[in-house]
């Protein structure tokens, strides 16, 4: 299912998060419905996102995801938060490092002010609306899943605007992600699920940090197509 990426080091690879759209564009490309909306997670999830919109002539918009991480371990991810006041929290890793629920309070306070600033930021910079989506299918679109909290967040907000179809595509992820996420969508795009899948970064080549600037550029480039909300 996998043949599109150079290998190195014995691991097959995308060579950046561009590489990565342009295959999934080649998997989703046909057929389409005009009515489609992408949104790609940021940031990384953007640069993946904007050559499937190209490819597939589809507006690009935002969808707004941010993890919980232990507050003295911040690589160990608890949760995440969408927008909405969505919450999802791995209840069983949060016993395991000893949280409280005050704790837990404060980290999704904390992440839900990140996401809603997150959200004025890109609508200030790009001064675009948030496409309407009740009743269009979505793709959703990030640079990879490893746990699955992030993505399942940014799922569960999406519902919250009753879209017509949701379709996830993203170019790796972790196997036991699988089942928990096809409960919250229709329909799954990802070339390759690897048994030893370590990390997202170590399928890329260049998986270098995506800016703010990146992002904002390319939802302006994207901008064509769509109705807004109003």
């Amino acid at each position: 299912m996998y043949d599109e990426a150079v290998t190195a080091h014995g691991r097959p690879v995308y060579r950046d998060r561009v590489d990565a759209g342009q295959i999934l564009a080649r998997l989703l490309l046909q057929p389409v419905d005009p009515a489609t909306v992408v949104l790609g997670l940021p940031r990384g999830g953007v640069i993946v996102a904007a050559p499937v919109a190209r490819a597939c002539t589809l507006p690009l918009d935002v969808l707004v995801a941010r993890k919980l991480t232990h507050p003295l371990q911040p690589e160990l991810a608890i949760g995440a938060v969408g927008s909405g006041s969505v919450v999802v929290v791995d209840q069983g890793a949060a016993r395991h490092f000893g949280l409280t629920r005050a704790q837990i309070d404060i980290l999704v306070a904390r992440a839900t002010a990140e996401v809603e600033a997150r959200l004025a930021f890109y609508r200030a910079a790009t001064g675009r609306e948030p496409l309407a989506l009740q009743g269009r299918p979505v793709i959703v679109i990030d640079d990879g899943i490893a746990t699955g909290a992030t993505v399942q967040a940014a799922l569960l907000a999406l519902k919250q605007h009753a879209p017509a179809r949701i379709t996830l595509a993203v170019p790796v992820c972790a196997a036991d992600v699988v089942e928990p996420l096809s409960a919250l969508i229709d329909e799954w795009v990802c070339p390759l699920v690897p048994a030893d899948f370590h990390a997202v970064g170590a399928w890329y080549e260049d998986f270098d940090q995506v800016s703010d600037d990146e992002v904002v550029a390319l939802l302006k480039r994207e901008e064509g197509g769509g109705t807004r909300e109003r």
